[in-house]
C-alpha cells in the first residue's frame, strides 16, 4: 500500500507541474530566411515590393502558430559578386533558406555557389527558392535538386501573352527589345520563336538589347520603335528599365501595344497613363481585378497592411511560395536542407482560391495565370487600380496550370545519386 501511495503522490505532482515544465522548454527557434535583393541603386523599388510581400506571407504563418519563419535581408546592390557575398554572410548568420529573383544573372550565380556549398559542407546547406528569375534555363539545363523557382518561366509567359496576340489582328508588325542578359534575351529568342509558330503573318520591325540599369534616357529607342512602323511592343523589360521606356514612348506620340512581362506595376501604369488604356497588356501569376470574392479579399486584405499607394504590388507567387514553405519546414520537422528540400518536391497549396504544386522532375512550380489590359479604374472588370494611378488591368485571359504547363530538359541530379 504505502508503495501504491507513493506512485499515487508522484503522478499527481507530475500532472501538477506538468504545465510549468512544458513552459519552461524553450520554443522551437524560427527557421531562418535569407531574403538577398537589390535594395539600394536603379532596382531597389524591386527589392522593396518583393520584401514587402515576402513579410506579409510570413506573418501570417507565424500568427498561426506551429512553423515559424524569420527573415532577414540582404543588400546585393544589384551585382552578382554582392549577392555571392550576401549569400556567404546569410549562411554565416545561420539561414538554411536562400530567397532571390530579381535577375536571372543572380539566381544562376546562386545556384552555383549553393551547389559547391551544399557539396562542401553538407552540415550547413541551404535551399534556394527563387520567386522572379525566369530565364528557363535554371529549371532546365542548370536545374539543381537545391533550387526551387515559383514563378512562371519566360517561355511559360511568353506563351500565355501569345494567346492574346495571336487572336489580335490589328497587330501586322511587332519591335523586340529587351535588357542585355540571360533573361531579356531569352524573351525575344522565345518571342521570335512563338511569333513564327503562332502568327507567321506578322512582321519584325526591329529587334534591340540594351544595358540593363544603366539607360537614362530611352528616347532614342523610343524614335527608333515609332519610326518601325510596329504596332506592337514585345518586352520583357522591368523595374524602371520598363517605366523610362514606357514614359519615352508616350513623349514621342508612339500609339501602339506594349506587350509586358511587368506592365502592370512599379510606375508603368503612372507613366504611360491614359495612352496606355487598351494597349498596355501584361502576363502575371494573378491580377488584382481577377473576379472573385477570395480573389477580391485577398487584395483588400495587402491593401490595409501596406495603405501607402507607392506600396500597391502584390505577387499571389509570393504567397504561395511562402505556404509551400510553411508546409515543407511542417512536413520535414524542421529545417534540414535535404528534408526540406524532399518536403518542397510534393508542395502543393492554395491561397484565396489560386493554388499551385512544385513539379518535382524539374522543380518548376506549375500555377495558373493571366493576362490582363490596362483600362480606366471604373470601367468593367476594372474595381482596382494600381498604385492610385487611376489605372487597372481587366482580366482578358485565364491560363490553367495545365495550359500553362510546358516541357523541361532537367535531368535532376540528386544527393547520393552521383
Amino acid at each position: 500500500m504505502e508503495f501504491l501511495r507513493r506512485w499515487v503522490l508522484k503522478s499527481v505532482v507530475a500532472a501538477l507541474c506538468a504545465p510549468a515544465f512544458a513552459w519552461a522548454q524553450p520554443a522551437a527557434a524560427p527557421v531562418k530566411l535569407a531574403m538577398i535583393e537589390s535594395l539600394s541603386g536603379p532596382f531597389a523599388n524591386t527589392g522593396e515590393a518583393v520584401f514587402r510581400n515576402l513579410v506579409w506571407a510570413i506573418e501570417r504563418v507565424n500568427a498561426r502558430g506551429g512553423v515559424k519563419l524569420a527573415l532577414e535581408r540582404y543588400d546585393s546592390k544589384g551585382q552578382n559578386e554582392e549577392a555571392l557575398s550576401a549569400l556567404r554572410a546569410a549562411i554565416d548568420d545561420g539561414a538554411r533558406v536562400v530567397l532571390q529573383g530579381n535577375s536571372s544573372a543572380t539566381a544562376a550565380a546562386l545556384i552555383e555557389a549553393i551547389n559547391r556549398h551544399n557539396e562542401r559542407e553538407p552540415g550547413k546547406r541551404v535551399v534556394f527558392l527563387n520567386y522572379s528569375a525566369v530565364d528557363p534555363i535554371l529549371t532546365n539545363e542548370k536545374c539543381s535538386f537545391w533550387h526551387f523557382r515559383f514563378d512562371a518561366h519566360a517561355d511559360m509567359r511568353m506563351a500565355a501573352l501569345m494567346q492574346v496576340l495571336k487572336d489580335d489582328r490589328a497587330v501586322r508588325s511587332v519591335y523586340l527589345i529587351g535588357q542585355d542578359y540571360s533573361f531579356g534575351q531569352a524573351v525575344l529568342r522565345e518571342a521570335r520563336r512563338q511569333l513564327a509558330a503562332q502568327r507567321p503573318d506578322v512582321q519584325l520591325a526591329g529587334e534591340e538589347l540594351h544595358p540593363m540599369g544603366r539607360v537614362k534616357d530611352f528616347l532614342p529607342y523610343a524614335m527608333k520603335i515609332k519610326a518601325s512602323g510596329a504596332q506592337a511592343v514585345i518586352t520583357g523589360n522591368w523595374g524602371n528599365d520598363l517605366t523610362l521606356l514606357v514614359k519615352a514612348a508616350k513623349e514621342v506620340g508612339y500609339e501602339g501595344k506594349f506587350y509586358t512581362f511587368y506592365g502592370n506595376a512599379l510606375g508603368a501604369p503612372a507613366a504611360i497613363g491614359e495612352a496606355g488604356v487598351g494597349k498596355v497588356v501584361a502576363v502575371a501569376d494573378w491580377l488584382p481585378n481577377v473576379p472573385t470574392a477570395p480573389s477580391e479579399a485577398f487584395y483588400q486584405s495587402f491593401r490595409q497592411r501596406f495603405a501607402k499607394p507607392s506600396d500597391d504590388y502584390v505577387h499571389m507567387r509570393m504567397q504561395l511560395m511562402v505556404e509551400s514553405l510553411a508546409q515543407a519546414v511542417e512536413r520535414a520537422g524542421g529545417a534540414d536542407a535535404l528534408a526540406l528540400a524532399t518536403a518542397l518536391e510534393k508542395a502543393s497549396v492554395t491561397v484565396a482560391g489560386r493554388s499551385g504544386a512544385m513539379r518535382a522532375a524539374d522543380h518548376q512550380f506549375q500555377q495558373a495565370l493571366v493576362v490582363g489590359v490596362m483600362d480606366r479604374q471604373g470601367t468593367p472588370g476594372v474595381k482596382f487600380d494600381v498604385e492610385g494611378s487611376g489605372y487597372g488591368f481587366r482580366v482578358v485571359k485565364a491560363v490553367t496550370p495545365a495550359q500553362a504547363e510546358l516541357p523541361h530538359t532537367c535531368a535532376m541530379v540528386r544527393p547520393g545519386s552521383h
